[in-house]
């Protein structure tokens, strides 16, 4: 698939809310780097913390869904820009990933997922000999 072909998300589709699981959830904006030996998902969750975030593994899907807690704030609001709501993500994840090994850490607001590639799916080095 050429660039030409994929269809790029607007920045309102991403910010947008759902509605539909019961409640507010926002859809996180992440990143997704791939290394030699894993992928790493990094996902902006302002407000969550590590005992908000739902992080799960199921039939080859990883979900994320995170409980902000409401913000409690003193004085006369002037503007507010920051609308307040859980977030939910899911991702479907190819069998190459070491699903038992998948690890997660959330410090800031910001979740970071590390998907171990599978010994497999590693490249692997292959030496070449003189004959």
């Amino acid at each position: 698939m050429s660039n030409s072909q994929l269809k790029t998300r607007e920045a309102s589709d991403l910010t947008s809310t759902e509605t539909t699981r019961g409640g507010v959830y926002f859809t996180p904006r992440v990143d997704i780097l791939e290394g030699d030996g894993e992928l790493k998902l990094v996902a902006d969750v302002p407000g969550a913390t590590p005992e908000g975030v739902d992080l799960r593994y199921e039939n080859g899907e990883l979900i994320l869904h995170c409980k902000v807690a409401e913000r409690v704030m003193s004085g006369t609001m002037l503007v507010n820009e920051y609308a307040q709501g859980d977030f939910y993500r899911a991702f479907t994840i190819h069998e190459s990933i070491d699903h038992a090994h998948i690890e997660a850490s959330c410090k800031n607001g910001v979740l970071t997922v590390h998907l171990p590639k599978a010994a497999a799916a590693q490249p692997k080095q292959i030496q070449v000999k003189a004959s």
